[in-house]
């Protein structure tokens, strides 16, 4: 029998399929499985639109078959099979998609879903097999054909024998070598993990024989293995049934399973959505923090799906990094995929979709804050830095979208405050959010820095994490309201009457501020009384855009380019330790020098920041205690 030639720009294709076009060679199945599901498809079309009696939906079906002595791995269907022209146009014309033009032509019909288009995933088969044999007998034709190929030497088309119509395509799978393992599609498990990977809610029943053991009937103890025609995919993914048919239980467990999570979900978002993108989306906010969410080895995204069929494990694409801890699939028939159906083409649609799932997310977390408040600041606990992160990166380009989301510890009750709800109980002649930063809240509570606020009575946000005062002071304001640090280096709490006296002070006390400005030989920009302490004896503040607390954060970052802030020292007017150095200014500056070096050195412990020479310090402080 004479071998036809596959065209030269075939032959090209054809190679290029083998080795470059698809990444993982368990594709192939994925392929196969989803033209015999088109070719079903297809015959229920016919049958729709023809009002044929002798097809029904619920006799179609795909059968795999294993046979590890004879290396073949066998998959067969009861669709609409191929004439001779068929085969000689589909299969000896590489990219002629007779599904794609089934596609175009025909009318939409509810339950048919054409998944091919490019007329190329059959060619897959070639990348684990050496010889693929397809026999085909089309509906209502009397003969059958078989076609084969070795690849790109060519194929041959001849008469054969087949009772029923359909196709059946036989792979002869190649012997294994040291670099290549193909030995492994002719495992069972093998097998049925790839269906149940890629193919699992493929809308037909694809049945292989299983091997399994049972207690014999004469015995309980001992066991025998039997086979079983096992169907190994689901068929009806849970995101296409109706919502009031499925229960809580049923998203848990699928969540469970699908994602490898031992606790349930702490919310589930089920959407369907028609119009410039059609989808169904399953998303999953988990109740608990990956172990490696927060790192560099976590991958984000979600589970994509066409038409049922699994295209991507991971799709970056639809969620931004601030909902990366979003789990779940999207199952969409509108994608434009390129040629191997592992990656998708950037399109319109897929923005469409990610830039709905972001407002659905929102508005589902917003859901479960107001109404869920408990469930809620669980799930802040585990994943609100990354909300945080979000507000601050992208040069706070999400803030608005992200601001009503975020939680902060409280002054007032030392539990969780939404900026709407501090803003909400502001007092009158309150002007400024204030907050302030520290390792833990009761760190914070011990600063001095606090003390004039909550003198007035102001309520103050803590902030425990890295990111917050870079994402706060990219949010700039609340509701007009301007965020600012209690260490900041105005706090703006004095009355005209008060601010009056202290100008009078700080004029009459200049020359000892400025000996110790410069006694401190750079380390501070000034030094000056203070407005906002009450009992401390002296605190660190800064001034500029540069914070105390973000200059740590930036100088623990691994980079060789140190920032430092305006540090300014304030010293508390009403507190023994001024008068001692107003005394020691007019009688032992040198004394006074050292004083200086020890309150800026309290004043950097009190700020939890490191100081230069530690031995120093302790020899200073036992010479002043020697004195005693």
């Amino acid at each position: 029998m004479k071998t036809k030639q596959f065209k030269a720009e075939s032959k090209r294709l054809l190679d290029l399929m083998i080795n470059s076009i698809y990444t993982h060679r368990e594709i192939f199945l994925r392929e196969l499985i989803s033209n015999a599901s088109d070719a079903m498809d297809k015959l229920y079309y016919k049958a729709l639109t023809e009002h044929l009696s002798d097809i029904s939906r619920e006799d179609l079906g795909i059968q795999l078959t294993l046979d590890k002595e004879a290396r073949t791995l066998t998959i067969s269907d009861n669709g609409i099979g191929m004439t001779k022209e068929e085969l000689e146009n589909n299969l000896g014309v590489i990219a002629k998609s007779g599904s794609f033009a089934f596609k175009k032509d025909a009318e939409a019909k509810e339950d048919v879903d054409i998944i091919g288009q490019f007329g190329v995933g059959f060619y897959s088969a070639f990348m684990v097999s050496d010889c693929v044999t397809v026999d085909s007998r089309a509906y209502g034709a009397q003969e059958a054909w078989r076609w084969q190929s070795k690849g790109a030497e060519g194929y041959t088309i001849e008469p054969c024998d087949k009772a029923e119509r359909g196709t059946t395509i036989l792979l002869h799978i190649k012997p294994s070598s040291e670099e290549e393992k193909y030995d492994e599609f002719l495992e069972s498990y093998r097998i049925q993990g790839i269906v149940k990977k890629y193919s699992d809610y493929i809308r037909y029943p694809i049945r292989m024989e299983v091997e399994k053991s049972r207690p014999k009937a004469d015995n309980d103890k001992e066991f025998e293995t039997y086979t079983e025609n096992e169907t190994l995919n689901s068929m009806v993914p849970l995101w296409r049934r109706n919502k009031s048919e499925i229960t809580p239980e049923d998203y848990n467990q699928f969540y469970k399973e699908k994602f490898f999570d031992f606790e349930d979900p702490a919310r589930v978002i089920h959407s369907s959505t028609e119009g410039a993108a059609t989808y169904n989306a399953l998303l999953f906010i988990p109740s608990r923090t990956p172990y490696n969410y927060y790192t560099r080895e976590y991958e984000k995204g979600l589970q994509l799906y066409a038409s049922g069929v699994l295209i991507m494990d991971k799709c970056p694409d639809l969620l931004p990094d601030y909902f990366s801890f979003v789990r779940g699939l999207v199952d969409s028939q509108d994608l434009s995929l390129n040629i191997s159906r592992e990656m998708l083409q950037h399109d319109r649609q897929l923005k469409v979709i990610a830039s709905r799932l972001e407002k659905k997310i929102k508005s589902e977390l917003l859901s479960m804050l107001e109404n869920d408040r408990e469930k809620y600041e669980a799930f802040f606990k585990n994943f609100g830095l990354q909300l945080k992160f979000g507000v601050y990166n992208d040069y706070g380009q999400h803030k608005e979208l992200l601001q009503d989301l975020l939680l902060f510890v409280s002054s007032a009750e030392k539990k969780y405050v939404t900026l709407a709800e501090y803003v909400g109980r502001m007092k009158e002649d309150q002007t400024c959010i204030y907050y302030a930063c520290g390792e833990t809240v009761d760190k914070i509570e011990s600063l001095p820095q606090t003390e004039a606020v909550r003198d007035k009575g102001y309520e103050i946000l803590y902030f425990t994490d890295d990111v917050d005062e870079f994402a706060i002071r990219m949010l700039q304001t609340f509701q007009e309201k301007e965020f600012k640090s209690v260490s900041s280096g105005d706090l703006d709490l004095a009355t005209p009457e008060e601010k009056e006296a202290e100008a009078k002070q700080a004029e009459e006390n200049k020359d000892l501020f400025a000996f110790m400005t410069e006694a401190l030989e750079g380390k501070v920009k000034a030094v000056r009384l203070s407005k906002r302490l009450k009992t401390h004896p002296v605190c660190l503040t800064s001034e500029g855009n540069l914070s105390l607390d973000m200059e740590k954060v930036l100088n623990a970052m691994p980079s060789d380019n140190k920032v430092k802030a305006d540090r300014v020292l304030e010293i508390n007017e009403s507190h023994p330790i001024f008068s001692a150095l107003t005394r020691l200014y007019a009688e032992d500056q040198d004394r006074l020098r050292e004083y200086a070096g020890l309150l800026y050195n309290q004043a950097l412990l009190i700020e939890g920041m490191s100081i230069d020479n530690p031995a120093a310090f302790s020899d200073q402080l036992c010479s002043l205690m020697a004195r005693l």
